[in-house]
């Protein structure tokens, strides 16, 4: 089944161990999992959480730069 497919039954598991890393927020661990795991846009994220598409995009890039600065 296709994520969205799954968004629209609302059925999108996260897995807790998600948020054991504490150097990053726990929004910008979900929206780094549904981005490059789950395959999902932008757009889709932020509907899924009730946010702004410019919202998750900061987000998204954020935490990526904490990424790429703890390598």
């Amino acid at each position: 089944m296709k994520s969205t497919e799954l968004m629209d039954k609302g059925i999108i598991k996260v897995p807790a161990y998600l948020f054991r890393d504490r150097s990053v927020a726990v929004l910008e661990a979900l929206v780094e999992y549904l981005k490059d795991v789950k395959g999902l846009s932008f757009h889709e994220i932020a509907v899924l959480l009730n946010r702004d598409d410019r919202t998750i995009w900061t987000v998204y890039n954020r935490v990526k730069k904490k990424r790429e600065y703890r390598k």
